[in-house]
């Protein structure tokens, strides 16, 4: 009975500490454990590309689902339970072409839960009069200490030991999302027109901001496959790496604990086009193999590239969506992002593999593409949000 009496924040900022610490796990370390199975660059670069061409699908279905039958809670369970499933069976897999398909239905599984979650948070928040930032901001210092736990794990334990770290941090949040409080009946019809849900893809900023936000958020993906990589072949340890990862997530939390002090002019569309410079600037130096004594300012940029352009789109989105079609406007979000994502880290596996660190210069571009896609949304005359 004393679950019930938990309220609604503290159980929301416990699936998002479930979440990110997973995920504190998962980026910078599954390919170290994909390494350690035997996969070269390439390889690694298509294992983490497939699946995220698949997620568009899964996401797709759940956000649309959960939208028609109400049911944004029921669908996280599921998926939160079906991930942990997937990624307990990818850790027995041997093998490149076993490994790629038991993450890519592990990945169907985990890919709605982001888009669900933040549709459940905004609107529960929104209901109950409460701010995003300080509930979200759970999330990123749980993916610090989940950086670390699994940087500590690489320096005392086997690299093939590491994906029983993620499995664990599924288990916890599956519990989390079991935990969850039920949302009050949507005001909106439960089955809406497919008119309705064509008319967003027909507005120009919001298909703009779709672009820009994937472009910017895809422009990680040389950083997300391969970083820790590189980052040990320079002689750093597990430690030192989880701590340049959890360096750029507190500059992340920093800003979303502002996030509700920032002024007017910080518009969402401006939070991304300030995303894009950040990314662009930070892309650009990473192109040069600076020195380990630069690398925690460039860092601190994660504010910028992933913050500012995460919580930048993800209120125009929530401000954009008709009644009824938050979550399926939030998924398109995701399949956009997917689908950028899925060609920038193919691409970056054999660009890391050809040029190194030099791979780097191709997501400067990649960040710069995203803010010009923005720049469009950010056109006078042209609404910005309802």
């Amino acid at each position: 009975m004393m679950l019930f009496k938990i309220g609604f924040a503290p159980r929301l900022a416990a699936l998002y500490a479930a979440m990110f610490g997973m995920l504190g796990i998962q980026l910078p370390f599954f390919p170290v454990w994909l390494n350690a199975k035997g996969l070269d660059a390439r390889t690694i670069g298509l294992v983490l590309a497939i699946p995220a061409i698949l997620r568009m699908v899964a996401i797709s279905f759940a956000a649309r689902t959960a939208d028609r039958h109400d049911a944004l809670r029921a669908a996280i369970v599921v998926a939160s339970c079906a991930s942990l499933v997937g990624y307990a069976v990818t850790g027995f897999m041997a093998g490149a072409v076993a490994i790629m398909v038991a993450y890519a239905c592990a990945s169907l599984a985990f890919a709605p839960i982001m888009p669900l979650t933040e549709t459940y948070a905004l609107r529960g928040l929104g209901a109950r009069g409460q701010s995003y930032g300080p509930v979200r901001l759970w999330g990123s210092a749980a993916f610090i200490a989940g950086s670390f736990i699994a940087g500590f794990a690489t320096d005392v334990l086997p690299a093939r030991a590491l994906i029983w770290l993620i499995v664990a941090g599924l288990v916890l949040l599956a519990l989390a999302a079991l935990s969850l409080a039920p949302l009050t009946p949507s005001a909106a019809s439960a089955v809406e027109p497919e008119a309705s849900r064509k008319s967003l893809l027909r507005d120009p900023a919001f298909v703009a901001v779709l672009a820009a936000a994937s472009l910017i958020q895809a422009s990680h993906a040389v950083y997300y496959g391969f970083s820790a990589l590189a980052w040990r072949a320079d002689g750093l340890d597990g430690t030192t790496i989880a701590g340049l990862w959890a360096l750029g997530v507190v500059a992340e939390i920093v800003l979303f604990a502002l996030s509700g002090r920032l002024p007017p002019f910080f518009t969402p569309v401006v939070l991304i086009l300030i995303g894009a410079g950040g990314a662009s600037l930070r892309w650009t130096a990473m192109a040069f193999d600076p020195p380990v004594a630069l690398l925690p300012l460039l860092q601190l940029l994660h504010a910028l590239s992933f913050g500012a352009t995460y919580f930048g789109s993800l209120n125009f989105i929530a401000r954009r969506a008709p009644p009824g079609q938050s979550a399926t406007a939030q998924g398109y979000l995701a399949i956009a992002t997917g689908a950028a994502m899925a060609v920038t880290m193919g691409v970056s596996g054999l660009l890391y593999a050809a040029f190194g660190s030099l791979s780097y210069a191709s997501m400067a571009l990649t960040a710069l593409a995203g803010g010009a896609c923005a720049f469009v949304a950010y056109q006078p005359g042209r609404p910005v949000a309802r």
